[in-house]
């Protein structure tokens, strides 16, 4: 399980991907698909077209982190479809962990925990 700081944004690429891709490939799609900096310190996370492959490209200020798990049955969910024009998904990293357990999210509902009060508006 990978433990994350709330800044760390995470961005999963909408189109399967081929994974054979090493760190500068795999890079290059972070700011040509997700059109986000690789260097900017979030994760940039790629499928196969099974979906049962993921890597995972993180720049951690001092070198590139490359994340590859591989499910033996069954396949990654991503939890949204992405919005209108956009090539990928943004999860927080509650949603992330649980997609990499081969957990599907899409029938899951968000409960609101908090309230906006009427002198916060």
């Amino acid at each position: 399980m990978l433990t994350l700081p709330s800044s760390v944004r995470i961005y999963i690429a909408a189109a399967p991907v081929d994974l054979r891709k090493g760190f500068d490939k795999l890079a290059q799609l972070a700011r040509a698909v997700i059109r986000e900096d690789p260097l900017n310190g979030h994760i940039f996370v790629f499928l196969n077209r099974q979906r049962n492959r993921v890597k995972c490209l993180w720049w951690d200020r001092s070198g590139w982190l490359l994340l590859y798990k591989k499910l033996e049955r069954g396949t990654f969910q991503v939890p949204l479809e992405p919005l209108l024009g956009k090539a990928h998904v943004e999860v927080d990293a509650g949603e992330f962990a649980l997609m990499l357990e081969g957990i599907d999210l899409r029938g899951a509902t968000r409960r609101r925990r908090w309230r906006r009060l009427p002198h916060e508006l």
